[in-house]
């Protein structure tokens, strides 16, 4: 039976997305990178359902940061 759930790597793509889009004075080179950190610091979840659901919300705190 295969596994039921979200594919990530759509999920980060439309992560960057969205965010390239609400933050376009960020360059979407920016956005990759951080959505890329905060990828990368979540790796080891071991509960991957909410990942990326986390992981937008803090790259976007960081991107709106860079906005300040």
């Amino acid at each position: 039976m295969a596994e039921k759930g979200i594919d990530e790597n759509v999920a980060f793509r439309e992560i960057v997305e969205g965010l390239t889009e609400k933050y376009p004075d960020v360059s979407r080179v920016r956005i990759d990178e951080i959505v890329a950190e905060v990828r990368a610091e979540m790796s080891a979840a071991k509960v991957r359902d909410f990942v990326p659901v986390l992981a937008e919300r803090e790259a976007k705190k960081r991107v709106k940061a860079e906005c300040a």
